[in-house]
């Protein structure tokens, strides 16, 4: 079944990184003969979840249920800085840098935990993407018109989970290492016979953006926009690649939660970790901020559009991201913009832990290594 799934939804989630490089690093080959373009990342052309979220508030928050605690959270003082890529390792979506203020704001200072989502659960009844039965009104929205309804036993409740494979694969081919799997869900990220037992500090992960902006509003908060969530990450250091600031990932102590080896086969675990790691496992940025590089990949608020940066004049005053989502890519389905890397980014593949790095993603598709965190103004 699993197989079937992947051709028959032929629509994507995120579409290719088109990492930017020199000349003689947009093309190589691995050492089974695979070529490895600069249109390939860790969570690139991977399929599509089952449906659309219509009426979608953008940045999850209004109406909120509760009032926002700051335990755990850490004060963002207002500032200006240059926002998107300054050198020449940015994707295409990152340039130009542009200048950009905001106002100060309270974020947490970890990502979402397994334990504060199972609380929001508990006293909501809230029930995730993953766990839902999926909607063919809703799913054929997005397919081509004419595309024939699965049979009912294909729409079940799933999300996409990694699979290492054995040997190396060709990169453009993430059916190689990403697989729909019945019952994976926040509980089960890996699958039905995983589970959380004793992972109450690890990321939530298997939530879609619905998900997430429905625990943000719950909390009393909401999502980060876009540009909240870059300043935080920069930390106070100004034009710098990463969190710490520019030593290499592979230089001095261990930085980040992200891919040792090679992408996907072979991860050599230098950093203690195969996949996500206990919040806090790393040090904090000058914020005081954890895993605003690698770990999980987060939620923002923003709408993603490829060309968003190329539109905007002057100096901008918290941006909230561009009005609606469109990818060429994919003209129908709804993204939001999704920052910091995971534990499957590598520098071969996908440099996603620098803090101008963004990828995008259906809001209705949760991931194994995707989770997010919260702010309040």
């Amino acid at each position: 079944m699993k197989r079937i799934l992947l051709p028959l939804f032929a629509v994507f989630v995120i579409a290719a990184c088109n990492q930017k490089t020199t000349n003689t690093e947009s093309e190589t080959a691995d050492s089974a003969g695979v070529a490895k373009t600069d249109s390939t990342c860790c969570s690139a052309k991977l399929p599509k979840r089952f449906g659309v979220i219509p009426g979608v508030d953008s940045l999850g928050g209004g109406d909120n249920q509760a009032k926002a605690s700051h335990d755990g959270m850490k004060f963002i003082p207002a500032g200006e800085f240059m926002m998107g890529a300054s050198d020449n390792e940015g994707r295409p979506d990152e340039y130009p840098a542009h200048e950009v203020a905001v106002k100060g704001f309270w974020i947490d200072e970890t990502e979402v935990t397994n334990a504060q989502f199972a609380r929001f659960v508990k006293a909501t009844g809230y029930v995730t993407l993953a766990e839902r039965k999926p909607d063919w009104e809703e799913l054929k929205k997005q397919l081509p018109p004419g595309t024939p309804k699965p049979a009912d036993e294909l729409l079940q409740p799933a999300s996409l989970t990694f699979k290492k494979p054995t040997k190396q694969v060709n990169l453009n081919d993430v059916s190689q290492w990403w697989s729909w799997t019945e019952g994976a869900s926040w509980k089960h990220p890996q699958g039905p016979k995983s589970n959380i037992i004793g992972k109450d500090n690890y990321p939530v992960t298997q939530v879609s953006w619905e998900d997430a902006a429905a625990y943000a509003k719950w909390a009393g908060k909401r999502l980060p926009t876009e540009a909240e969530w870059e300043y935080a990450a920069r930390g106070g250091l100004k034009n710098k690649k990463y969190p710490w600031g520019d030593e290499d990932l592979t230089k001095g102590k261990i930085k980040a939660n992200t891919w040792q080896g090679e992408f996907p086969y072979n991860d050599l675990k230098t950093d203690g970790f195969s996949s996500v790691a206990p919040v806090k496992s790393f040090a904090a940025n000058g914020y005081g901020l954890y895993d605003m590089s690698g770990n999980v990949w987060e939620w923002t608020a923003d709408w993603y559009t490829s060309d968003y940066y190329k539109t905007l004049k002057g100096k901008q005053d918290n941006p909230k991201g561009p009005a609606t989502s469109y990818d060429p890519e994919e003209p129908t389905v709804p993204k939001k913009v999704i920052r910091g890397g995971s534990f499957m980014c590598h520098s071969s593949y996908c440099k996603g832990y620098r803090v101008s790095s963004k990828m995008k993603s259906s809001i209705d598709t949760g991931l194994e290594n995707t989770g997010f965190r919260c702010v309040a103004d």
